[in-house]
């Protein structure tokens, strides 16, 4: 059994909540919609293999809006045509955010976002990644359970721990 950090250092996991409500503020303020910001979530998730982070954006993201069709293609992003060039180039920044190794794609991706996104957009897409990457990690390194939504076929009541 994992401790749930979260719950562990309720005081530290405040402090990630507030930074994760300032960063949608400046993404909101930067011309990054609600949308936008969940696909970032959601892509950063899936590298980073978050079960649980991937349920509650994915709830988010279909809750601001956003087509099943393009959450099921998210992960294949760049062999569709169903992103737009702001939303490509937030999702480049966020891959090379969370992989910051391969400094080739960084730069690619740095190069990619100056053609069609603001400073502001830029640093903003950024954050959403480094923050959702850190809840990423809180969520795995406690083991944050996914269950069963009453919704689903099959599904059975389970409320969220946190969030991711």
């Amino acid at each position: 059994m994992r401790i749930f950090i979260d719950k562990q250092s309720p005081k530290a996991f405040h402090a990630l909540r507030q930074t994760a409500e300032a960063v949608r503020t400046v993404a909101a303020e930067a011309g990054l919609d609600r949308t936008a910001v969940e696909l970032i979530n959601l892509r950063v998730s899936q590298i980073n293999g978050c079960a649980y982070c991937l349920d509650t954006h994915t709830r988010a993201a279909l809750r601001a809006g956003e087509s099943t069709q393009r959450l099921g293609v998210l992960a294949a992003w760049r062999d569709t045509e169903v992103f737009s060039p702001t939303e490509r180039a937030a999702l480049a920044l966020a891959e090379a955010t969370t992989d910051p190794t391969d400094a080739v794609a960084q730069e690619t991706a740095y190069e990619a976002a100056r053609q069609v996104l603001t400073d502001d957009q830029i640093s903003a897409a950024i954050w959403v990644a480094v923050t959702i990457n850190a809840f990423n990690r809180v969520s795995i390194m406690s083991k944050h359970p996914v269950r069963a939504n009453r919704d689903a076929p099959g599904g059975k009541s389970g409320a969220p721990l946190s969030d991711g």
